[in-house]
């Protein structure tokens, strides 16, 4: 085990929302090192899901996210020669992480034509509570609930 904790590397809020949790998401969505292009794919489906919702972007965004972001998952641990899948509560700091990779992840396997318009179409999608990245919360939320007769082997 670790001696001590790395510490926490304080992110800067964006330049547009002026909100640390934007950045985050920013920083999960570029490739190669390329912020500001990540940025304007970011800026660009925000405006596209406002356009399209006549509502604030950037709250549709964040409802989206919440509604992505599981609150259990299954982890495999080995006991007596046997692995089993125990459902864990899931760390603050994780949560978020876990929904904004999945968000990312399945937006990037949307049919839309260009980055932007498949993250606006997927965080549309997540605020109405359907889509590849809802199904993939409720899918381990599932998961979690089928295999709760073993949680007392928690560690």
């Amino acid at each position: 085990m670790r001696k001590s904790k790395p510490k926490k590397r304080i992110l800067l809020p964006d330049p547009r929302f002026n909100d640390t949790l934007v950045t985050r998401f920013v920083n999960n969505l570029m490739l190669r090192g390329k912020k500001n292009l990540a940025y304007n794919i970011f800026y660009e489906a925000i405006d596209i899901v406002s356009e399209k919702t006549n509502e604030d972007g950037l709250e549709v965004f964040k409802k989206g996210l919440a509604n992505v972001t599981p609150a259990v998952e299954v982890r495999s641990r080995r006991i007596g020669g046997a692995t089993f899948q125990i459902p864990s509560e899931i760390r603050p700091d994780r949560k978020v992480s876990v929904g904004i990779k999945h968000m990312i992840n399945f937006s990037r396997k949307r049919n839309e034509k260009g980055m932007a318009a498949k993250l606006a179409g997927e965080i549309i999608a997540a605020s109405k509570e359907e889509g590849a990245a809802y199904k993939r919360k409720e899918d381990t939320h599932r998961m979690a609930d089928a295999n709760k007769a073993f949680s007392h082997f928690r560690f």
